[in-house]
């Protein structure tokens, strides 16, 4: 008998692997599908007839990523909607939370957020919310824009790098905060306080020395005390700097609503491993030494990180030339997330991939209907196969541009199929641009008033 086939219209009633990540443990069995939602977790023994059947390779809740810049409308040219979400699902993400920049408008009004639903509309391959803007005249904007819908708020402390989107100071992440009392809803911050730091260089580490650990320390040590006063779900986006774990767990101890998360180029590259001159490999925070990548990732296996989001920061190629002073900052990647991290775990231990990729990034943004693989949940779920060995080439990505600084690693690990609410939205090819995507995207917006 044929393999069942997954693009059926009619979602399958059941997927069978004898590696089923869930959060009790790892099951050999069957996740059962009706109406997009899982109903039952069975023994293999139970396996209906019919169920499409991905065998040893694991099957993990879809992935969630809480923080990525989609950029459209405005700067589409970057990225947009429909590669995105197609990069996502080849990645096994099923959801994606937009960043309010850079886009235009940066979505710091309900106006703004009502124009990117618009833009997006028939482009989603997967899910997708959106997080509002904190920016010095936005203020008074920010409790109609939690009312609109928005998964979050975002500032930045330090220059955004775009006109559109200036930094905050104590004044504006206050006025953040009581917009957000009693919501459950979290201020999300780019935590670097710019302040005496060297002159920005050529190469990787003058970049990395003009924006010394100290800026996030101090930028850290300042929401841990607005959060002491307000008590507002406070979250660190893309920590790079390990010098200001102390602190953070200090915090965290006193049980301040604090959480952490980092990126995978933070865990996989160091300074001492990346071409200096190759711009691809500017972000900011910037990458640091192979000392700090090590202490990261240590706080990330003990629990003083909570979640790994790919802080995917597109932009064209020619914005990406040059030196570390005069390129565009940002890191594309967000087709490999789960690869690298998966890589970076030597295949062992899936639950914590799970664990940082899914179900904290989920919890963070209240979507607590997806996240696991458990009962009455969503079912949105990426087969992996875990044996799987690819070198990064321009031809498996599916992002606007095909430019990353993983381009030429070798990863482990890969997402053979993508399902959506139960139904595949995506099909790993049999070679590198041969991947199969649903006709009609079906995602949808994500909204939480």
């Amino acid at each position: 008998m044929a393999a069942p086939n997954p693009f059926n219209r009619v979602a399958p009633a059941a997927i069978r692997s004898r590696r089923i990540i869930t959060p009790t443990g790892v099951v050999d069995g069957a996740v059962l599908i009706v109406d997009g939602l899982i109903t039952e977790v069975v023994p293999s023994a139970k396996t209906p007839d019919g169920a499409f059947d991905v065998g040893d390779h694991v099957l993990f809740p879809g992935f969630v990523d809480s923080h990525v810049h989609i950029n459209e409308p405005g700067r589409t040219g970057w990225e947009g909607f429909e590669t995105a979400t197609r990069a996502a699902a080849s990645a096994g993400i099923t959801t994606l939370v937009d960043m309010p920049l850079n886009s235009l408008p940066v979505t710091t009004t309900p106006d703004a957020l009502r124009a990117k639903i618009a833009s997006s509309r028939g482009q989603l391959h997967v899910d997708v919310g959106f997080h509002g803007g904190v920016v010095p005249e936005n203020s008074s904007a920010l409790d109609d824009l939690l009312d609109a819908g928005v998964l979050g708020l975002k500032a930045f402390m330090v220059d955004s790098g775009i006109p559109e989107f200036p930094a905050s100071g104590a004044y504006e992440l206050r006025c953040a905060m009581r917009a957000l009392a009693g919501r459950e809803k979290p201020l999300l911050v780019h935590a670097e306080a710019g302040g005496l730091g060297r002159k920005p260089g050529p190469t990787a580490r003058a970049w990395a020395a003009s924006r010394p650990q100290r800026w996030e320390q101090d930028a850290i040590d300042l929401l841990i005390e607005l959060c002491e006063t307000y008590h507002t779900r406070t979250h660190i986006v893309h920590l790079a700097a390990a010098n200001a774990l102390p602190a953070i767990r200090s915090a965290r101890r006193r049980g301040l609503p604090l959480t952490i998360e980092t990126c995978p180029h933070y865990l996989y590259f160091a300074l001492e491993g990346i071409d200096p001159a190759n711009p691809l490999f500017k972000c900011a925070p910037p990458i640091r030494s192979v000392i700090n990548r090590r202490k990261l990732w240590r706080a990330l296996i003990g629990g003083d990180i909570d979640m790994v989001t790919s802080d995917h920061s597109p932009a064209t190629p020619d914005l990406k030339r040059g030196t570390f002073v005069t390129a565009w900052g940002g890191i594309s990647s967000l087709d490999l997330g789960p690869s690298v991290v998966w890589t970076l775990l030597s295949g062992e231990h899936p639950e914590r991939l799970a664990e940082w990729m899914s179900e904290q990034p989920a919890d963070l943004v209240g979507l607590g209907d997806r996240g696991a693989i458990e009962v009455g949940r969503r079912a949105d779920l990426a087969v992996f196969d875990p044996d799987a060995v690819h070198r990064v080439t321009a031809d498996m990505l599916h992002t606007r541009h095909k430019i990353t600084p993983y381009a030429g690693e070798t990863l482990s690990g890969a997402v053979t199929h993508t399902f959506l609410s139960g139904r595949c939205v995506f099909q790993r090819g049999s070679a590198p641009g041969m991947d199969i995507f649903r006709d009609e995207p079906i995602g949808q917006t994500v909204l939480r008033r």
